[in-house]
């Protein structure tokens, strides 16, 4: 772990000034994650600028929905009474995220922030274009079981881990982004990532010196009635094979709207609207959701290891959706 300077902001100003200042520096949170990669070498940061003292907290309802602060920890979001109620999805998929320990630090801007679970990104033994651009991406033909079979690239395939991340690109939620100079700008979540190409090193399309201050999710009836089902190879601490995010507004017997999205499974949070278009007007049964599930799959591209993710997925997608109208 390589030296580094720290320093505490005492606003949104002076963090995104001193960020923009010095293209090494770091924004530190909660720090779970941060610290890991800092430690393996992963990355090296010459400064740490601590956000934690910064006002970007609360849980509110706003005109344009649900406003969360980027700083509110996972676990009081996952808990809130408000999101268990009217966004069952959010708060089922963080409470599904790491440890109880992990989720008491660790922020929401953060986990959207998360790096890549790849043995290969994590392992500075093994070249990597998200590390070093242009050194090689050796999980095209080698283990690839946890990978990506959406958005992948010849120069990269691995998997964003956020479970989060999945829920909220379902729910069309936003995020609001500032900059040095006080101004601000907000972004679909599924326009704030950006799948690898040729450029895996660039994971957002954040500009240098943003952070991001909020999150909005719009209220729905498919919202309210949504639920997010992970599939991982053990029951807690672990990162979702396959991951299904799924909202409904049923009325009469039949799907007035649909939300869906996969996780584990993309380079980003895969969403998947011709299967939301194949619901919509159908009436909620087994056999419908196994069609419309078969849509999610028609652009995969797996590797020889993750091959059962293109069956799993459809798999975890029906299920889930089974169990929101059971």
């Amino acid at each position: 772990m390589n030296n580094f300077a720290y320093t505490q902001a005492a606003s949104v100003k002076e963090a995104t000034t001193t960020k923009e200042a010095d293209k090494q520096a770091a924004f530190i949170g909660g720090g779970t994650t941060l610290i890991d990669i800092m430690k393996s070498n992963i990355e090296q940061h010459s400064l740490l600028i601590d956000i934690t003292k910064l006002s970007m907290t609360g849980i509110t309802n706003a005109t344009e929905g649900l406003r969360i602060g980027t700083l509110e920890r996972m676990s009081t979001v996952g808990e809130h009474p408000q999101v268990v109620q009217n966004y069952p999805v959010i708060s089922e998929s963080l409470l599904a995220s790491a440890s109880p320990q992990l989720r008491n630090m660790a922020t929401m801007g953060g986990n959207l922030l998360q790096k890549t679970r790849c043995g290969y990104y994590r392992d500075v033994a093994f070249p990597c274009n998200k590390r070093v651009p242009g050194s090689g991406c050796p999980a095209q033909d080698g283990d690839n079981r946890n990978l990506a079979i959406f958005g992948t690239s010849p120069n990269c395939i691995a998997t964003n881990a956020s479970d989060l991340a999945v829920a909220l690109v379902a729910l069309e939620a936003k995020v609001t982004l500032e900059n040095a100079k006080g101004q601000t700008r907000t972004l679909p979540l599924t326009d704030f990532y950006k799948v690898p190409g040729s450029t895996p090193h660039i994971e957002t399309h954040m500009q240098p010196g943003e952070i991001i201050t909020a999150i909005t999710v719009p209220s729905a009836a498919h919202a309210r009635k949504s639920h997010y089902l992970k599939v991982r190879d053990r029951a807690s601490y672990a990162y979702a094979l396959v991951s299904a995010a799924v909202g409904l507004d049923v009325q009469g017997g039949t799907i007035r709207s649909a939300r869906v999205a996969l996780g584990g499974v993309g380079t980003v949070p895969w969403r998947v609207p011709a299967v939301e278009k194949a619901l919509v007007g159908k009436a909620p049964t087994e056999d419908n959701f196994r069609a419309a599930a078969a849509l999610a799959v028609r652009d995969a591209a797996p590797r020889e290891h993750n091959k059962f993710k293109v069956e799993l997925a459809q798999r975890t997608l029906v299920r889930a959706l089974l169990e929101l109208t059971a």
